[in-house]
């Protein structure tokens, strides 16, 4: 398949840059002209997306090469980017920092694999002729970097001028515009990062006027020109998902507690034929009916933990189905949510949760684990079998004192390890966060279990 996919990569020489600032700006401002552009996100980042999801209405999707590899990456960006549209896509930490000291998945990968041009938002505050080092070094470091383009974030009105002409004379990068620095616009943080959009109480307001400043100050018109540049992308036909006259329906948490998933991930399992029905447990007292099968994605249970405790009807049945066989994945959130015990927030108090597994979650202060993981099952399991490998990531400051051993985590491009996570023929449930999306073989007997238990079940 051959399509022609109009196409921008925003990315930033460091984490902070103000790459999500930009990318939202452009993305309100190409509304309010009455566009439809179509966001992505490098990398495994949940809660940018969310941001992108509130501008455009539409859902954002991740571009990952590690979780979902480049065929399933140039399919996505193929997919689902409509004809008339522009695909705006935000990058992640540095350009060029990828796994470990390696440019691999990172965005410049991205921009390379996709070879989609790249934008710059380069920090202007308290630089002068730096600048142009700054850009000149970033447009040089790779022969391939494909940057073609440099927005000023946080620049000094005064100042945009005499940049652009000393940054384009110095590198040939065409300067695109700039935002100057906008305090009221700033968007609060939480442990793993950004607060959710859906907690920004005047995140509209702000959106508003990010996009007024960009239509003022950012040349939009030749952002569009440039992603019209990017040569159509060619993605390889894949095979037709198996065929059956049962569609098992999944119950996903979704609300505020329970809220990071990704998109095409959502995506494989209802082409594997699954017939996915939301429903909050911090609200709804039962789960939906007729569900044969669970899906509890991350977020934050432990913000919410009052609240997910109260709900005790839901904790039971819960506890029920998963100890008659419902087939149930339970990523990071999901997985705090499945102990007896959580931790809160403010680490006053624990509260009861599901108590599928008998441990106690708590918040270590840190990190606990971050990044890329190839995991290895050492028996059969509900995802895959035994030997078999899934490529997942971690990112969370709390810890159960029951982390189960059935996979064995491998960091890639180095020597540490660890074992983690719960896996049997109706469950997985853990820290690492998979992606559906690029192992649609687990999809497959993710939907393959529940239509098992349906059948059972009617049996």
């Amino acid at each position: 398949m051959t399509r022609k996919v109009p196409r921008l990569l925003l990315c930033a020489p460091a984490s902070g840059g103000g790459k999500t600032t930009v990318t939202c700006a452009l993305l309100q401002a190409l509304v309010d002209r009455g566009a439809a552009p179509v966001a992505y996100k490098c990398g495994p980042d949940y809660i940018d997306p969310m941001f992108h999801s509130e501008v455009i209405g539409a859902k954002s999707r991740n571009l990952d090469l590690f979780l979902m590899g480049e065929e399933a990456v140039c399919r996505s960006l193929a997919e689902n980017t409509p004809t008339g549209s522009t695909a705006v896509i935000e990058g992640v930490m540095g350009y060029y920092d990828g796994i470990a000291m390696s440019s691999q998945a990172s965005a410049y990968d991205l921009a390379r694999t996709t070879d989609t041009p790249a934008v710059l938002v380069a920090d202007a505050r308290g630089r002068a002729l730096t600048a142009a080092a700054l850009v000149k070094g970033m447009a040089t470091f790779r022969t391939d970097a494909n940057i073609q383009g440099v927005i000023l974030n946080r620049c000094p009105p005064m100042m945009y001028l005499r940049l652009k002409e000393t940054i384009e004379a110095e590198t040939g990068v065409q300067v695109y515009g700039y935002l100057p620095n906008l305090p009221e616009c700033a968007l609060e943080s939480r442990h793993l990062g950004l607060v959710t959009a859906a907690e920004v109480g005047d995140l509209r307001q702000k959106l508003r006027r990010m996009a007024e400043q960009a239509e003022q100050t950012i040349d939009i018109d030749g952002l569009l020109a440039l992603a019209e540049t990017a040569p159509a992308l060619e993605v390889p036909q894949r095979p037709d998902a198996p065929i059956s006259r049962e569609r098992p329906v999944i119950a996903l948490a979704r609300d505020k507690a329970f809220c990071f998933y990704y998109a095409d991930g959502l995506s494989e399992l209802a082409r594997q034929g699954a017939e996915l029905v939301e429903f909050s447990p911090l609200v709804d007292k039962a789960l939906p009916a007729g569900c044969s099968g669970l899906y509890l994605g991350g977020g934050y249970p432990e913000v919410f933990a009052k609240e997910l405790a109260g709900n005790t009807s839901l904790l039971r049945e819960i506890h029920h189905a998963i100890l008659h066989g419902m087939p149930t994945v339970a990523e990071c959130g999901g997985f705090l949510y499945l102990q007896r015990h959580l931790a809160d927030a403010d680490g006053r108090y624990d509260w009861h949760m599901v108590g599928a597994f008998s441990g106690k979650a708590g918040n270590t202060g840190k990190l606990s684990r971050f990044g890329y993981i190839e995991m290895t099952a050492r028996a059969d399991g509900l995802l895959c079998g035994a030997g078999e490998r899934l490529h997942a990531h971690e990112f969370h400051y709390w810890d159960s004192t029951t982390p189960g051993g059935d996979f064995r985590a491998q960091k890639p491009l180095s020597d540490r390890g660890w074992d983690c996570a719960w896996h049997t023929p109706t469950l997985y449930a853990g820290f690492p966060h998979i992606h559906f999306g690029g192992c649609p073989k687990a999809a497959e007997r993710f939907v393959a279990a529940c239509i098992a238990y349906e059948r059972g079940r009617e049996g």
